[in-house]
C-alpha cells in the first residue's frame, strides 16, 4: 500500500536566485511478500531512489509501494499513484529503479504515458519523457517488451511445472481445506485439525436431514470455524477429498490421502441433489412437512391460535378443499397409532438377533475371500501400469495412448482401494448393531412415542416414516425402509405365535438387503 513520507517541499525561485528544488514520487514493487520477506528488499530500492533524489536536488514528496505482480493491471499503490499524478500541476517525475519495477503490461505503459511524466530509471540512469530522444524511446520499448516476456514466460514455465505436477498426481496450487501445503516435498499433507472438520462436514450432511444453515452453525459450535454456505458447497463437490483432482480439464489421481470414501463422496452428491427443503417461519409446529392432503395431494401446514392452539390445514394450492382443520393433539394422536402397527413381539427380536448372529461367521468367510480378490485385481493392475509405463519411455507406445490409458487405470486403481479399504472395515458387526437398534425401536416406538411431547414425537415420527396422507376419518403412512418391511409382515401376522403359521422369522438376506 502507498504510504506517503512527507519531505519538506522547497519553494521555487527566490529573491536570490537559490536554485528550486523539483518534486517527485518514489514508486517501490516485489512481485510477492515472499519476495519482500526473502530480501527482494522494498528496502534496497527506497534507498537507492532517496540517495537518487538527493543527488539531483529532488523532494520526494510521496511514496507508493505494492507488493504485487506487474504482469497485470489493478497493483492499488500504482493506482494511488495515478491518481495523485492526475491532481498534479505542471510537471511530473516519478523515481523507480528500473523498467520492470514500474510495469509489465502495455496498460499500465499507455496509461502513464497519457500523463507525461518525467520517469527516471535509476538503475539503468535512463529519463524517459515526451521530449526524450528516439533512441532513448526505442531502448525503451525494448526494455518494456523484454519484460512482457519475461512475465509470459515465467507464466508459461509455471504452468509447465504445474502441469507436470499434476501428471505426477501432485496437488497443484494452493491446498484446499483439509490438507495444506508442505513446502519441502511441494505436496500437500493432511492438515491435522482441518481434516476432521472435512470429515465430520460430509458424514453430517450424507445423513440427509441437515440444510447448509445448519451445518455451518453446527461446525462453528462443535470446531469454532466459520465457514459460509457457499464454501461448504464447494467443499461438499470437491473430488479432492476422495483422491482425484482436477487441472488444465483432466482428472487426475493424487498422491496424497483422501479424507473420505466414494461411497460417502457419492452419497452427498445424491444428498445436494434432492435436497430441496421449504422454509418455514420461526413458529414452532411439530408435525409440518409430515403430513399431506388425501384429497388433493397438497402438503398440510399448521398455525397457532391465540398463541395456544395449534391447527392444522390442507394449504388448497389446487383449489378449495374438503379438509377439516385438526388440532395438533387429533394429529398426534392418530401418528402414534401408525407406530402400533410395527410392534414387533419381544421373543420375534430375540429370535431374529439369533439368526443374523449365525449368519456372521458365513459371511466374514465370504469377506475375506473377497479381499483376496480385490487385493489381487490391484497388483494386477499396478503391474500392468509399470509395464505400460516402460513401453513409453521405450517408445513402444505413444503418450496419448499413455495419457487416456493412465486415468483410466488411475479410476480403477482408486475403486479398487476404496473396496479394499471398505472390505476391511468390521461391516458385519455394524449391521447387527443396527439390527438390534431398529428391531428395538419398532418394539417399543409406540410406548416411547406417548412420553414425549409434540416436537419429540415428531422427531421419532420422523426415524420411521416417510410421509402420511390423511382425510377426515384416517391416515396412510408410508414407511422408511426397513420399517416398510416390520408393516406389511405385522400386518400379516407373520409372527402372530400361532401353530398353524410359520413361526421362523425373517431370513438374514432380507435384512442385509434392507438395512
Amino acid at each position: 500500500m502507498g504510504q506517503g513520507e512527507g519531505r519538506k517541499e522547497v519553494c521555487p525561485g527566490n529573491e536570490e536566485g537559490e536554485m528550486t528544488m523539483r518534486n517527485a514520487v518514489l514508486y517501490a514493487r516485489v512481485s510477492s511478500r515472499e519476495q519482500e520477506q526473502e530480501g527482494y528488499s522494498i528496502q534496497a530500492q527506497q534507498r537507492l531512489l532517496r540517495a537518487y533524489a538527493e543527488k539531483q536536488g529532488f523532494a520526494i514528496v510521496r511514496e507508493f509501494v505494492d507488493v504485487e505482480t506487474a504482469k497485470a493491471t489493478g497493483r492499488k499503490a500504482f493506482g494511488e499513484m495515478l491518481t495523485h499524478l492526475r491532481r498534479l500541476k505542471g510537471e511530473h517525475i516519478v523515481l523507480v529503479e528500473k523498467t520492470d519495477r514500474l510495469y509489465r503490461n502495455f496498460e499500465d505503459q499507455v496509461t502513464l504515458e497519457k500523463l507525461n511524466p518525467e520517469i527516471h530509471f535509476v538503475k539503468t540512469g535512463n529519463i524517459l519523457s515526451k521530449n526524450a530522444k528516439a533512441q532513448t524511446k526505442f531502448m525503451h520499448g525494448i526494455e518494456m517488451v523484454s519484460a512482457k516476456y519475461y512475465s509470459d514466460n515465467l507464466r508459461e514455465e509455471v504452468m509447465k511445472g504445474m502441469l507436470e505436477k499434476a501428471r505426477q498426481g501432485i496437488y497443484p496450487g494452493r491446498a484446499p481445506f483439509g490438507y495444506r501445503n508442505n513446502r519441502a516435498t511441494r505436496e500437500i499433507d493432511v492438515h491435522p485439525v482441518h481434516s476432521e472438520i472435512v470429515r465430520d462436514i460430509f458424514r453430517l450432511y450424507a445423513a440427509g436431514n441437515m440444510p447448509l444453515t445448519v451445518l455451518r452453525k453446527t461446525i462453528r459450535e462443535q470446531y469454532g470455524k466459520t465457514l459460509s454456505r457457499a464454501y461448504l458447497h464447494t467443499i461438499l463437490k470437491n473430488r479432492v477429498y476422495v483422491g482425484l483432482f482436477v487441472w488444465g480439464g483432466v482428472e487426475y489421481r493424487g498422491k496424497h490421502e483422501p479424507l473420505i470414501s466414494i461411497e460417502l463422496f457419492d452419497a452427498v452428491q445424491a444428498a445436494l441433489q434432492g435436497h430441496h427443503r421449504g422454509k418455514y417461519g420461526k413458529v414452532d409446529i411439530a408435525f409440518r412437512g409430515m403430513l399431506t392432503c388425501a384429497h388433493d395431494g397438497c402438503s398440510l401446514t399448521g398455525e397457532r391460535k391465540k398463541e395456544q392452539y395449534v391447527y392444522y390445514r390442507c394449504t388448497g394450492y389446487r383449489g378449495k378443499c374438503a379438509l377439516p382443520r385438526f388440532r395438533e393433539e387429533q394429529i398426534a394422536e392418530r401418528m402414534g397409532a401408525v407406530l402400533q402397527d410395527i410392534s414387533i413381539p419381544e421373543a420375534i427380536v430375540a429370535q431374529i438377533m439369533e439368526t443374523l448372529q449365525g449368519e456372521q461367521a458365513r459371511i466374514q468367510a465370504a469377506e475375506a475371500q473377497q479381499k483376496q480378490r480385490l487385493q489381487k485385481s490391484l497388483d494386477d493392475l499396478r503391474r500392468r501400469q509399470d509395464q505400460a509405463y516402460t513401453d513409453k519411455l521405450d517408445g513402444r507406445i505413444t503418450e496419448g495412448f499413455w495419457q487416456r490409458k493412465q486415468q483410466e487405470w488411475q479410476r480403477e486403481e482408486l475403486e479398487l482401494e476404496a473396496a479394499l479399504a471398505t472390505a476391511q472395515q468390521p461391516r458385519m458387526a455394524q449391521k447387527l448393531l443396527d439390527a438390534q437398534r431398529i428391531l428395538e425401536l419398532a418394539q417399543r416406538a409406540h410406548s416411547l412415542y406417548l412420553t414425549r411431547k409434540p416436537a419429540e414425537q415428531a422427531d421419532l415420527l420422523r426415524k420411521v416414516l416417510l410421509n402420511c396422507s390423511i382425510d377426515g376419518a384416517s391416515i396412510t403412512p408410508t414407511y422408511r425402509k426397513p420399517f416398510d418391511m416390520i408393516f406389511n409382515r405385522a400386518k400379516r401376522k407373520e409372527w402372530s405365535g400361532r401353530e398353524d403359521l410359520n413361526l421362523r422369522p425373517p431370513g438374514p438376506e432380507l435384512w442385509k438387503e434392507q438395512l
